[in-house]
């Protein structure tokens, strides 16, 4: 069932990315002759007016076809007025800058909710509501914050070592209760509780000390939605840089297995819906980002190399690019975008061996 959620997420954002150029297309006047998730032969189609909608067999993205994207195709005359190459510069920028955006759009749309939702961590450590035991559970509650214990206070550490100088009256077993108990202060819901807490001797390997059994999680705070938008457009520019740097240093070792195919994209996806629907929901905001960046390349066939073209002809004023120069740079960006995917794929085989295909490089 995950999988397949997985896979729906990644054909909406493939629909939406291209649902942009289309809608773009349309309000600048340009001719669609071609609407298309996925490539390959259409298992699919229906003709609506000028534009036949198909869905191919290949699921590996999707495109919009527009009259005249060959500056030396030969279009009726009826119809050349809405070429694409007859258009000015910033109606293709903007058709061509509109599938990205859309992408961008999602992601922000994601994370914003996401924290209007559930609010943000806070670097307050407070109960956890997992691994809440005994004795604590008869007196604590999940998301207090403890603030001394015996009058001692200071970080998590602190805490465990003032509790530990409580030892049992004889010797430490398994699940002896001290001697004393500790004065445990807390913070709840703007008061100060007290508690005496007897502690345990926790004798698992490792542990060995008294222990008044509960652990930390950091806190959530609510935020309103002008600080959802602020934090949400940080963590997306913190994403955006290191993705830049990554590519930008892709003839390190290292970074290159940074990178991830679609079969680990999609396995992270699934993992992420396997945890929880706002887990999947960060990862689908992050992919919808990423495939914004990337796509922003300013490398033919990907939508900056043509935006790149675009601008080039508009600092030449106005004189088109000879379509033989763009030709030869869209083959090298052509192969600049199969040693992508191949070592993404690369990349995908190899976590396939080791057990980690879906583990988020760090």
């Amino acid at each position: 069932m995950n999988y397949a959620l997985a896979f729906v997420g990644f054909c909406a954002l493939i629909v939406l990315h291209e649902l942009g150029h289309f809608t773009a297309a349309k309000l600048v006047g340009m001719r669609v002759e071609k609407f298309s998730l996925f490539f390959g032969k259409p298992l699919a189609k229906v003709q609506k007016g000028e534009t036949e909608y198909a869905v191919g067999w290949i699921p590996a993205g999707g495109y919009v076809r527009i009259t005249g994207m060959n500056p030396n195709e030969e279009i009726p005359e009826e119809i050349a007025s809405r070429a694409y190459y007859r258009m000015p510069v910033w109606k293709r920028i903007v058709v061509i800058a509109a599938g990205p955006l859309v992408n961008v759009v999602i992601a922000f749309l994601i994370l914003w909710a996401l924290l209007l939702a559930n609010g943000t961590v806070t670097n307050t450590p407070v109960v956890s509501s997992q691994d809440l035991g005994q004795p604590a559970a008869q007196y604590l509650q999940p998301n207090d914050r403890v603030i001394s214990v015996d009058g001692v206070r200071g970080d998590p550490a602190a805490i465990a070592r003032q509790v530990a100088t409580h030892r049992c009256a004889g010797a430490q077993v398994n699940g002896c209760s001290a001697a004393t108990p500790a004065s445990v202060v807390v913070e709840r819901d703007g008061r100060l509780l007290t508690f005496a807490i007897t502690p345990r001797y926790d004798g698992r390997r490792g542990i060995d000390r008294a222990r008044l059994g509960f652990s930390y999680e950091y806190g959530q705070r609510d935020v309103p939605a002008g600080e959802a938008a602020s934090l949400s457009l940080t963590g997306m520019w913190d994403v955006t840089t290191a993705t830049v740097r990554t590519f930008a240093k892709l003839f390190q070792a290292r970074e290159r297995e940074q990178l991830s195919g679609v079969v680990g994209t999609g396995e992270t996806l699934k993992q992420g819906f396997d945890f929880s629907t706002e887990r999947a929901l960060g990862i689908l905001a992050l992919i919808s980002l990423s495939l914004a960046i990337i796509n922003l390349f300013p490398f033919l066939p990907l939508d900056g190399g043509h935006i790149f073209w675009a601008i080039v002809e508009k600092l030449r004023g106005g004189r088109a690019v000879p379509f033989s120069v763009m030709e030869k740079a869209g083959a090298v960006g052509f192969v600049l975008v199969i040693m992508l995917f191949f070592i993404g794929l690369t990349n995908d085989i190899g976590r396939i061996s080791d057990g980690t295909l879906g583990d988020i490089p760090r």
